[in-house]
């Protein structure tokens, strides 16, 4: 098993109040690791990433899609890499920032640090959405 299959497993483990499913596709590359029913009866999207350094690998694909997709869709990236003080293994940011994150790595400001902290933003990020829009 693999490095994101094994992070997958915990993610699917420590958040079991959302509905995980794996999208295994060979036909339509690019398309993120997981679709995420989340509380509210929302869906996301996923991107999974493993790194033992602070750089993450992108296809073109994978770029593209988030690019042409930028609401709804989140990666979420595991270093398996030592961690300076202050930080967390786990982070994720916005897919709308993928370019960004391609270019600068961990060093990017995630909107989300450890799994706790991913799990309210995927839980509520409908909301906190609304809220920066002031539709709420």
């Amino acid at each position: 098993m693999g490095p994101e299959a094994k992070f997958y497993k915990e993610i699917k483990r420590k958040l079991p109040e959302f509905s995980f499913i794996r999208i295994e596709n060979s036909s339509l590359l690019g398309t993120p690791d997981l679709l995420v029913y989340n509380t509210f009866g929302n869906f996301c999207t996923l991107e999974i990433k493993v790194t033992k350094s602070k750089k993450l690998r992108f296809s073109p694909h994978q770029i593209a899609f988030h690019v042409r997709h930028p609401d709804n869709t989140f990666i979420i990236a595991k270093t398996l890499g030592p961690c300076t003080p202050n930080t967390s293994p786990i982070s994720m940011y916005r897919g709308s920032r993928i370019r960004e994150l391609a270019a600068c790595g961990l060093t990017l400001e995630a909107c989300s640090l450890g799994l706790d902290a991913c799990r309210l933003m995927l839980a509520a990020w409908n909301v906190m959405k609304d809220l920066e829009s002031g539709s709420l």
